[in-house]
């Protein structure tokens, strides 16, 4: 369905502001909607994607918080 990794990470931004979910759930939603594996899309993960997806986690304590400051906007 997706050519690039940028074509699919606008796909997810795009859930996430019209669904009001996070990016996890976007990911997942996605892949039980075309029945795949969360692992076969990992080649459409882009760092932007991946950074979002790792402050996402970290927020919701699923990861150590890393050691870059984050302002409370």
């Amino acid at each position: 369905m997706f050519k690039t990794a940028n074509e699919f990470s606008l796909y997810i931004e795009e859930r996430v502001v019209k669904e009001r979910i996070g990016y996890m759930d976007a990911i997942i939603n996605y892949c039980n909607t075309i029945d795949i594996d969360v692992g076969s899309i990992a080649s459409l993960v882009n760092q932007s994607l991946k950074d979002k997806i790792q402050l996402e986690a970290e927020d919701l304590n699923f990861l150590k918080k890393s050691k870059t400051v984050k302002l409370p906007i």
